[in-house]
């Protein structure tokens, strides 16, 4: 019973609570379904903000342990060990925030096999979260692996035309990515004499040529799942093809599985080869920012343009998470944050318009504010967000990453120097600006477009957000401006653990 009830299992596994529950529900009672999801996530939310209230920052130590011996055989000890601590408590109340409000988006959208398909969104946050709090690296890694099964199948059931390509090319991707972590995984398991990971990172010892291996084996699995140039190519198709709530998780939660990868696991257990590896790893961001950017600029389909402002926003966390200073790495997970909350907001508002309009090309818009005043509104919040304004929440992290970038170059961890990789990025905050813009004034500004016209012709106009979809969008947008005004809690939370990591790298 103890086990049961304590607090990072019930986090973890309460949606199954959920799950068991919509399998005696009929599959005509879609309201049942739909309620019995929400109230399941609602609870498992409530569980997070639980854990936040015992959770003490000034302790750099693992919180609310829960250690039990799981398959002993031989000389191998595998423990189900869970623990949190600055490093991951913002990414499990991000995920339990973002899967409840995901729920609530697909009310109306999803109609079609319902009870397949909350169960594969509570099934989804069992493995995320388990990623986030599992501290034994055998346990991680079933969690990790578990978290494919779920999307594949929202991207592959409930997406768009080409939904079968695109979840056979991110299952595909990110399985082949995980195969070398792994073995790097066995590797750790037979010298350490264990899979935990603080017992790992307490022992070290590793050689530094064994270390380099080991950190790409791992970095790759991790930069996939980022993703991070050049291993970006399935995001795309996974995000237009994606129903709403699935392009939601997929940018809140599961692409943080990789940059918070770095900072759980390359950064601890291979400190040598993190610190060699750095300025090529900021390079490779910086490339992405950039990059990312510039190709958003192209797009004629927003949420392809959202997909790849992904790849740009995402450089920005890997640019302060190696940056190895504390700035940058808090910098870093407080953009993890962000982008979960601007880059969902920003899915959550084109899936509104698309269910109305069932076409994303923005070309086709034009002239929304005069009918949609509300909807423009929140949707020139979230751009703004989005680009870095001052007052929102992404000014912060971004800012807070340059300063770690510039930070870097000043203490000798870049090779080629922090300001010019900082200078390099900033650049990408004002193109993010041109494509933001860009978007905004072609489908709010001027005549009424062609679609609009249409709908009005047929006797179905554009309508405004109603109460459900400002109940949707609300907390995020809370969010966007209390982290943008006051972001002194959230890096509270996180600042002993950042500073005590980077403690632990043998800096220059």
């Amino acid at each position: 019973m103890e086990f049961l009830l304590q607090p990072l299992t019930l986090v973890i596994f309460f949606p199954l609570v959920g799950v068991f529950a919509l399998l005696f529900i009929p599959k005509e009672n879609k309201d049942a379904m739909r309620w019995t999801t929400l109230i399941v996530a609602l609870i498992t939310f409530g569980i997070s903000i639980y854990v936040l209230t015992m959770f003490r920052a000034a302790d750099v130590n693992l919180q609310l342990v829960a250690r039990y011996d799981w398959i002993v055989v031989g000389g191998w000890n595998i423990q189900y060990f869970l623990g949190v601590d600055g490093l991951s408590i913002l990414l499990v109340l991000l995920t339990t925030l973002l899967t409840w409000i995901s729920i609530l988006s697909a009310w109306t959208a999803v109609e079609e096999r319902v009870k397949e398909f909350m169960i594969f969104f509570l099934l989804l946050e069992v493995g995320m979260n388990g990623v986030f709090l599992a501290q034994d690296l055998f346990l991680f890694y079933i969690f990790w692996e578990f978290t494919l099964v779920p999307m594949y199948f929202i991207i592959g059931i409930w997406g768009g035309p080409r939904r079968i390509y695109a979840a056979l090319k991110f299952f595909l991707y990110t399985m082949a990515g995980s195969i070398l972590m792994l073995l790097a995984i066995l590797w750790l398991g037979i010298y350490g004499n264990t899979f935990s990971v603080p017992d790992l990172i307490a022992r070290g010892g590793i050689p530094a040529n064994i270390q380099m291996w080991l950190f790409i084996a791992f970095a790759l699995a991790f930069a996939i799942k980022v993703p991070m140039w050049p291993l970006h190519s399935w995001l795309p198709d996974a995000h237009v093809e994606a129903p709403t709530a699935g392009s939601v998780i997929l940018a809140g939660v599961l692409l943080k599985l990789g940059t918070y990868g770095f900072v759980r696991f390359n950064l601890p257990l291979f400190p040598e080869a993190a610190v060699s590896a750095a300025p090529w790893m900021a390079l490779l961001a910086a490339i992405g920012i950039i990059y990312g950017a510039a190709v958003s600029y192209a797009q004629a389909d927003i949420k392809k343009l959202v997909a790849y402002s992904s790849v740009s926003h995402l450089g920005f966390v890997m640019l302060g998470v190696f940056a190895l200073n504390p700035e940058g790495v808090a910098g870093g997970i407080l953009q993890m944050i962000n982008h979960g909350v601007s880059t969902g907001a920003l899915f959550l508002l084109v899936g509104m318009i698309y269910e109305q309009t069932h076409t994303r090309e923005f070309r086709l818009y034009g002239g929304l504010w005069k009918i949609t005043p509300v909807f423009g509104t929140i949707y020139l919040i979230t751009s703004m967000s989005s680009m870095g304004l001052p007052g929102l929440n992404g000014f912060v992290g971004e800012f807070t990453v340059l300063l770690g970038a510039w930070g870097a170059g000043q203490n000798g961890v870049f090779y080629w120097g922090g300001v010019w990789l900082a200078a390099i990025s900033a650049l990408g905050v004002i193109m993010a600006a041109v494509y933001i813009l860009y978007m905004f004034q072609r489908m709010f500004m001027g005549p009424l477009g062609e679609i609009v016209e249409e709908a009005k012709k047929h006797g179905r106009p554009i309508r405004d957000l109603n109460w459900r979809e400002i109940a949707v969008i609300a907390p995020l947008v809370i969010l966007m401006f209390w982290i943008g005004l006051y972001p002194a809690p959230f890096f509270n939370l996180m600042a002993p653990a950042v500073n005590h990591l980077v403690g632990m790298l043998p800096l220059p």
